[in-house]
């Protein structure tokens, strides 16, 4: 390969900026190097079978080939990327086979725009730079109950609506204590960010809406684990129609209740200027967290009802379109939600049995499962419910030690406790691994089941069809998404790299 020049676009708001230098080297290669040379554009599509996968400045980069040697509108290759949500990372180089005078012109312009592309490849610095400032916040604030009841009633005034609660039977003190708790660590952080120079505005789920999540440079949950999913799932670039990938940073509001894996350290939730000083002069290192993408397969997918939100405090319909896949001529769908912790398909009935297809990667062996349900998870979701299906406890390494000991008459001063965190803590796999984790509750084994045998209960894929022969059952997202799956739905769960969330690490 020749001369090549990079690109890897973070900050999409200089799309702009690429697809006019994206234009130049090739207006230049047809026009300089004429009919002796190839021009490559080099672009990330699932359907393309060949592609190559290594490391660039830290991120993943993968490459696929469709040629330009005939003509072809560079409009149009951009305006694909955009429509396909594929403008990840974009590698465009010559294949120079020539050594004509024409090619030191080229060269030339290679060079200087290698110069200015690669200075996109580094790290966005926020507010380190006027161009790639830090300039608008969007607060996305945990609905605490007071709120919700508030909400709930809203033709009460504060002495009635404290009567009704203490009527019913409810702790009304607790109530207003978290509430106050949450909107301090909340004041304090859009206070640290307005006096930094940057704008905030503050929302929460009843008021969240496309329109505002398209305005943000930065998304910043505070609150739990919960409020910090309601946010990167709302924030979906198949929901946004956009590729410009939002960054999400979230506070823990009460620490001492919620263990907010998902948020800053703990130490930031009483040291927020510090946190905000940090995010702001980009001392921190990028984190990027696999999602689950999930495609519904057949002729059906666009009769089935929207999602319902199954949150405590919002239970209706929500805002839903489904994106057609770009990879085949079918007629299936992307749902617009992608799964930060797991998918979770069963009945939704808990003591009703779920009756499951199962097709592994590229298996074609199509698994018949019973059990009370699947739960398919990824690194980030692999601390939260895969490990509480799947721990062991103290009392179970005990059970099989003595076990051990009745056979053998060995393994005497093992200490239990250890092997069963060692075991525990083995089920948790980076949140960047672009594998999945499947886990069968509870699958029935016995008799024909599973047909044919042999399946694993627990396992790691890279894709898993599903197909549905369940009376009521649904397709969770993240604990709080939920569409129906009933008998004949088919669902492809795969993950893209493209679809993972960008957020920091400042442990």
């Amino acid at each position: 390969m020749g001369d090549t020049v990079w690109l890897f676009s973070r900050d999409f708001s200089k799309e702009r900026v690429i697809c006019r230098l994206i234009k130049n080297i090739i207006i230049s290669a047809c026009i300089k190097v004429h009919t002796t040379s190839r021009c490559y554009i080099f672009l990330r599509f699932t359907a393309l079978k060949m592609f190559f996968l290594f490391r660039f400045s830290r991120f993943t980069i993968f490459i696929a080939f469709a040629t330009l040697y005939q003509r072809c509108s560079w409009r149009t290759v951009i305006e694909k990327l955009i429509r396909y949500n594929c403008v990840q990372c974009l590698l465009l180089g010559l294949n120079l086979r020539t050594s004509a005078p024409e090619a030191t012109d080229l060269h030339k312009l290679l060079k200087s725009c290698r110069d200015v592309l690669q200075g996109l490849v580094k790290c966005r610095q926020m507010g380190t730079n006027s161009k790639t400032k830090l300039r608008k916040i969007l607060v996305v604030s945990k609905l605490t109950r007071l709120e919700f009841e508030k909400t709930r009633d809203h033709c009460l005034n504060d002495e009635k609506l404290e009567l009704k609660i203490r009527n019913r039977g409810s702790d009304y003190d607790a109530m207003k204590y978290y509430h106050h708790l949450h909107k301090d660590v909340e004041e304090e952080v859009v206070k640290s960010f307005r006096e930094a120079g940057v704008e905030v505005k503050v929302i929460n789920r009843l008021t969240l809406n496309n329109d505002i999540l398209r305005w943000a440079d930065l998304l910043v949950p505070i609150g739990g684990d919960g409020t910090f999913l309601l946010a990167a799932g709302r924030a979906s670039p198949f929901m946004l129609d956009r590729v410009k990938m939002t960054p999400v940073v979230g506070f823990n509001s009460d620490p001492r209740r919620s263990e907010g894996r998902l948020m800053l350290p703990k130490y930031f939730s009483t040291n927020i200027e510090e946190a905000v000083r940090r995010i702001l002069s980009g001392d921190f290192k990028w984190m990027r967290r696999s999602r689950i993408r999930i495609t519904l397969i057949g002729s059906d997918t666009t009769k089935r009802p929207p999602p319902i939100d199954l949150h405590e405090y919002h239970s209706s319909m929500m805002e839903h379109k489904e994106v057609d896949d770009p990879t085949v001529e079918s007629n299936n769908r992307i749902l617009p939600y992608l799964a930060l912790n797991e998918v979770f398909i069963g009945e939704m009935l808990s003591a009703r049995v779920s009756h499951l297809h199962l097709q592994l990667d590229n298996s074609d062996v199509v698994t018949k499962t019973k059990s009370s349900g699947l739960c398919v998870s990824t690194g980030t979701g692999s601390t939260s419910w895969l490990t509480s299906m799947n721990r062991l406890s103290t009392s179970n390494v005990k059970d099989l030690i003595e076990i051990i000991k009745r056979r053998t008459g060995e393994l005497n001063g093992i200490d239990h406790e250890a092997i069963a965190e060692e075991y525990n803590q083995n089920l948790v796999f980076p949140a960047d691994d672009l594998r999945l984790c499947y886990s069968i509750r509870e699958q029935i084994c016995v008799g024909v089941w599973p047909n044919p045998k042999g399946l694993e209960s627990k396992g790691f894929v890279k894709q898993l069809k599903v197909k549905s022969r369940c009376i009521d059952a649904s397709l969770v997202i993240d604990g709080s998404i939920a569409y129906n799956f009933n008998d004949g739905a088919k669902a492809l769960l795969e993950v893209h790299p493209e679809d993972a969330l960008l957020t920091i690490d400042m442990d």
